[in-house]
């Protein structure tokens, strides 16, 4: 039987508040005494079209759009097939629509409806024929290392960001050579390449990171968003000697070979430059911070752990996004926080395990090969989790488990029957907890599971309605525990990976590889496989991208084709019947997304609860250019 509806708990996350009183009509939630709603700062976020989308299906067609957070809580909608009305009533309770019968070529268009106003059509829907939409790419030529070894292109991670300011979503995608290396691996790499796509194929740009930044997941984190607020995203990457930018200016000195023998870059200038999402074109370039300074301060002398870099972009005063950059995570650990204004960045603070503030701290070997940003103290900025620590907004150390590295992590409202933001996280230390859960805000670790070895995986959310809240489990582990550490099936998922909400429900499914499974406490049940596309990034076997970037809060997912000439999105043909406002204007959400391409990716979390039995899900207070 579904559990009893819960009702909405008291959240001081200034996201989830509304500005004033009048914001929270109709959405179910209620200013409880002492919340001051109306001191809550308005985030600027992305001014996005509808992101209408027509799935087809042998019975008819899925139509899904956005409800945006810029639209009143009491919108409705029509539905139009090439200017004839589909819908008999307006579409009040979900946003989406099922025209039965309609053919694969149906065009359909949406028109929100403001207190009785039918207002002008949306964009045309982007038609999935066979289910999926594919976005052509094109690879860039393969080439020969030094030493004499050939290689060829393969298309990895990608992000989203609207580059030129027309409302709609382009796909900001990274190639990586066959011969890509993890930082362990001696061996020269291919260049890494970097092209802005729009969702017909159109290639905006191309920018070539050079032969003196080396490939692997550890080595490029890009990051696409708006910093100035101009409207337009932008894209930030580290970069060197010989980078060529999208309009084909380099950076640096084009002739120099910072490679050694073994094909590490451990000598030579390092940038960190901002790129114009238009044009592709480099704004600005600083010196990287930090600099790499003496290779085996860092933990080994041949270049494995100076080289991890991590990147992610946080809302540190609230309500502009700030860059973050950092490097090192298994020794010592510095987190660079930089703002992109009129034109120069300019660095917030910086954050170091060495400084005389932090030294003797335990704040030290404490990075996952991915982080996390989220409002965890409940003051309205963010914070970076950076494993099993957590870098304050104003850059001093937060708390500090000292559990040590992991190779993943969950951040979000795990609990919702307990107040703010939960982690969950497993450990490589086999002489520290496997896994845990702590309270995001202060660390204190919940509960744990004993030491037992290297747990290489691990994944929270609410997968099954069998029990409250999110269930967690990882590779080490039996079965999967509930919020509070309890075993509560002996049937552990097939998958220990990705997450995506997919059907009609509010629990999540699971993505492995190239398929998407529902849980059942004795079996899983498959959804979806992808057709002739292929994962990422080997035994992580993750997809480009995947999340709420088209259509209605539900997840698309991003695959390449197995021939790397296109990018294969898939989106839901199933109905729900519950609405959420698009998880973009969801500030968490949307700086998970951006960070998702982050070393060993992760799948994003929501600043609140989605999952069985949830409170009507809040509205966001957000500004747009």
């Amino acid at each position: 039987m579904p559990r009893p509806h819960r009702p909405h708990r008291r959240r001081r996350r200034p996201l989830l508040a509304a500005t004033a009183a009048a914001a929270l009509a109709g959405t179910g939630i209620a200013v409880l005494p002492g919340d001051d709603a109306s001191a809550a700062t308005a985030r600027q976020a992305e001014a996005l079209d509808r992101g209408l989308v027509s799935v087809h299906t042998d019975a008819g067609n899925l139509v899904t759009w956005r409800w945006l957070g810029t639209d009143p809580d009491t919108v409705s909608f029509n539905v139009y097939r090439a200017g004839t009305k589909v819908n008999s009533t307006p579409v009040t309770g979900s946003t989406n629509f099922f025209h039965s019968g309609a053919p694969s070529s149906a065009d359909y268009t949406v028109r929100a409806v403001v207190n009785g106003t039918e207002q002008a059509d949306s964009p045309h829907a982007i038609q999935f024929r066979s289910g999926y939409k594919d976005v052509p790419i094109t690879p860039p030529g393969g080439g020969t290392t030094p030493d004499g070894v050939a290689y060829t292109y393969e298309a990895n991670d990608a992000s989203v960001g609207d580059l030129d300011g027309d409302g709609v979503l382009e796909f900001v995608l990274k190639w990586q050579p066959t011969n890509a290396k993890d930082n362990s691996q001696s061996g020269y790499t291919g260049n890494t390449v970097v092209d802005a796509i729009k969702l017909d194929g159109t290639r905006m740009w191309r920018v070539d990171l050079g032969k003196n930044i080396r490939s692997g997941a550890h080595y490029t984190q890009f990051q696409v968003y708006d910093y100035d607020g101009d409207g337009r995203a932008e894209v930030a990457m580290k970069t060197s000697d010989g980078t060529t930018d999208g309009k084909g200016a380099v950076i640096g000195s084009s002739s120099a070979d910072h490679r050694n023998s073994s094909g590490y870059v451990l000598s030579g200038p390092e940038y960190l430059t901002m790129f114009d999402g238009g044009t592709g074109a480099a704004l600005g370039s600083v010196d990287y911070v930090p600099a790499r300074g003496t290779v085996s301060s860092w933990g080994d002398s041949y270049g494995n752990r100076v080289d991890r870099f991590l990147a992610g972009t946080a809302y540190l005063d609230g309500a502009r996004p700030s860059l973050i950059m950092a490097r090192g995570y298994y020794t010592r650990t510095v987190v660079a926080a930089w703002d992109w204004r009129d034109g120069k960045f300019t660095r917030r603070w910086t954050f170091d395990t060495n400084s005389s503030t932090n030294t003797g701290k335990g704040y030290d070997g404490q990075g996952n090969h991915q982080l996390s940003v989220a409002d965890v103290d409940g003051d309205g900025k963010d914070e970076i989790v950076y494993g099993a620590m957590a870098v304050d907004d104003n850059g001093s150390g937060l708390w500090t488990t000292k559990n040590g590295h992991g190779d993943a992590m969950h951040v979000g409202d795990l609990d919702p029957s307990r107040a703010g933001l939960e982690e969950f996280k497993v450990d490589e230390d086999s002489s520290k907890p496997s896994s845990w859960m702590a309270d995001a805000k202060t660390g204190t670790v919940l509960w744990s599971t004993p030491a037992n070895g290297d747990n290489g995986r691990g994944v929270s959310g609410d997968i099954w309605s069998g029990s409250a809240g999110a269930e967690s489990w990882s590779s080490a582990e039996s079965g999967i525990r509930n919020t509070k550490g309890t075993v509560v099936s002996t049937h552990k998922p097939s998958s220990t990976n990705f997450l995506s909400w997919w059907d009609g429900d509010t629990t999540r499914e699971l993505l492995d590889g190239t398929h998407l499974d529902k849980y059942g406490p004795s079996a899983d049940t498959r959804l979806l496989t992808g057709s002739g596309v292929h994962s990422n990034n080997s035994t992580k076997a993750t997809p480009s991208l995947s999340g709420d970037i088209l259509g209605d809060w539900r997840e698309e997912v991003v695959w390449p084709t197995t021939d790397n000439t296109a990018l294969r999105v898939y989106s839901t043909p199933v109905e729900t019947s519950t609405r959420i406002t698009t998880l973009l204007h969801d500030t968490m959400y949307r700086t998970a997304l951006a960070w998702q391409n982050t070393a060993y990716n992760q799948p994003p979390h929501p600043s609140f609860f989605i999952g069985d039995g949830m409170p009507t899900a809040p509205r966001p207070t957000i500004t747009t250019p």
